[in-house]
This record gives structure tokens, sequence and C-alpha cells, in this order.
């Protein structure tokens, strides 16, 4: 396994995800998630058929076409990196959770500059998976390792967010995140063959409550 990776799926890695719940905290105040089996079968089912899913398939494809981007620096390859950009934002019902996905995006595109793996032109305005992908190339991560961690770093975030909401505790919350590991790697296999525009999702009750957190009444955290 490349280090960079390790680094890439670092809970340091200085992109804010640690201030987003992506609606785990609507579901906790409402008691739709409040104890461990209840989080292990949010993580379970939004690995299995969330949203997360399109992105994790779109990966593979991003990096090829980011490598004609950066080999060639023809327009016309930035054009086909803004509407994957396009397309995968518009897939995002929430306004909370399409911000996310620009701020840490952009966040992790301007360490990439500071760590001197700029996109052509210093380009940076770019989503979370695109900005994933252009990582990946950037420090030659075999696309299976980059999915798997993609997959693996939401669900430490979903964890880090738990521990905030739940009297769950570090232990409990390890339990689960090894819990997921095989699920992680099947369905890391699986997205790596699919093509992303034609995979179905099932995950309305995410949906609902990623739109639902700006009107709690008191938040933790940005969505």
């Amino acid at each position: 396994m490349k280090l960079e990776l390790l680094q890439l799926i670092s809970p340091s890695l200085p992109v804010g995800a640690f201030s987003y719940s992506e609606g785990l905290e609507w579901l906790v105040q409402n008691k739709k998630v409040y104890d461990e089996k209840t989080l292990f079968n949010w993580i379970e089912s939004e690995l299995s058929r969330g949203q997360i899913t399109i992105e994790a398939s779109s990966i593979a494809h991003i990096m090829r076409d980011l490598v004609d981007w950066r080999d060639y620096k023809d327009v016309k390859y930035k054009l086909i990196i803004d509407e994957w950009n396009s397309w995968l934002s518009s897939l995002r019902d929430s306004p909370d959770v399409r911000s996310q996905q620009i701020q840490m995006g952009e966040s992790l595109l301007q360490l990439l500059i500071d760590l001197d793996h700029p996109l052509p032109g210093n380009e940076k305005k770019f989503i979370w998976p695109i900005a994933w992908a252009w990582a990946g190339v950037s420090w030659d991560i075999p696309q299976i390792d980059l999915v798997e961690g993609f997959l693996y770093s939401w669900v430490a975030n979903q964890l880090s967010a738990a521990l905030r909401l739940l009297s769950l505790g570090p232990t409990k919350a390890q339990q689960i995140q090894k819990k997921s590991l095989l699920l992680i790697k099947s369905q890391a296999s699986f997205l790596l063959q699919q093509n992303p525009k034609e995979i179905w999702i099932s995950d309305v009750g995410a949906i609902m409550a990623q739109q639902s957190h700006i009107e709690l009444y008191s938040r933790l955290f940005r969505s």
C-alpha cells in the first residue's frame, strides 16, 4: 500500500471533515439513530445504496480524465472534469451537503497545491470526489486502494460525528469501523467495475435528514 494513502485518510488532513455530520445529527436528535446497532445500520445502508456509492464509483473514471488533462493540458479535458463536477454536485439534494463537497474539495486541492501537486492552472474549484481522485493521480495510488480509502474515510468521519452525538465511546466506534471493513472492501471492488451513471440509489431517509438539518433548534455540525 502506498503510504500517501495513509496521509489522505488521516483525520488530521486539513479539509474540515470533522465539522460535518451529513444528516447524522438530525437522525440522532430525532431518535432514528440512538445506539451502536442503529448507527451501524445507518452506515451499512449508506455504504450499500447511498449517494456515496455513485461518488466512489466515479473516482476511477475521473482519475483517467484527470491524467489526460494533466498530460495534454487541453481545454476539452477540463470541460470533461467540469461535467463530472456539475453532475456529481447535482446529485446532492441538500444545499448544505453541496456546500460541504465544495469546501472540502477546494481545501484538499489547495493542500495539494501547497504540496507541489497542482492541477493545471492551479485550478481548485472542484468538489470532494474530484479532489480525492486528483490526490490519487498525484500520489500514484492504485484505484482500488483509493476507492477503499474514500469509503473508509467516510465511515471514520461518521463515527467521529457519532462520538460527539451519542454515548458511544471510542472502543465501540472502533468495533463498528472494524465491522464495516468487509463491506468497504467488497463495495470498493464492486463499484470499481460499475458505470456510475447506471447506479441506482435508495437513501431517501438520508436525503431527508440532510435537508432537514438546517431546521434543528441547535446544531453542532454544519450539515
